[in-house]
C-alpha cells in the first residue's frame, strides 16, 4: 500500500477547491454584514515561528467594520470572530490580528 502525501494547500483547500482566504471571507460576511472587510495574509512574515507552515495560511490581518459589533467590548468582538473562524482554526489557522469597528467608530 502506497502513502498519500498531503501538501499544506490541500489543507487548506476545501472539496470545492476554496482556500482559507476564500472560506473566510464567505464565513465574516455571513456573520457579520460587515460594511467593509479586509483579510490579508501575513503568513510570511511569520516563517520560523510558533504555527507557520511552508505554504503559509496561518496569520492573517482582518479588518471588519459591521453593526453587530455596537455595544460590545472589544474582546466581546474578539470572541464572536474567533467563534465563527473556529472551524479554521481547528485546520490550520494559528493567528488573527484583529480590527473590529462599527461603522461609526472609523
Amino acid at each position: 500500500m502506497g502513502s498519500l502525501q498531503v501538501t499544506d494547500k490541500e489543507l487548506t483547500t476545501d472539496q470545492n477547491g476554496a482556500s482559507r482566504l476564500m472560506r473566510m471571507r464567505t464565513t465574516l460576511e455571513r456573520a457579520f454584514s460587515p460594511h467593509a472587510l479586509t483579510i490579508d495574509d501575513e503568513s510570511s512574515r511569520h516563517a520560523g515561528h510558533a504555527g507557520a507552515r511552508a505554504g503559509g495560511e496561518t496569520h492573517y490581518r482582518v479588518k471588519v467594520v459591521s453593526d453587530a459589533f455596537a455595544g460590545l467590548s472589544r474582546v466581546a468582538r474578539q470572541r464572536l470572530v474567533n467563534d465563527a473562524l473556529k472551524g479554521e482554526f481547528e485546520s490550520g489557522l494559528h493567528a488573527l490580528s484583529l480590527e473590529l469597528k462599527t461603522p461609526g467608530e472609523t
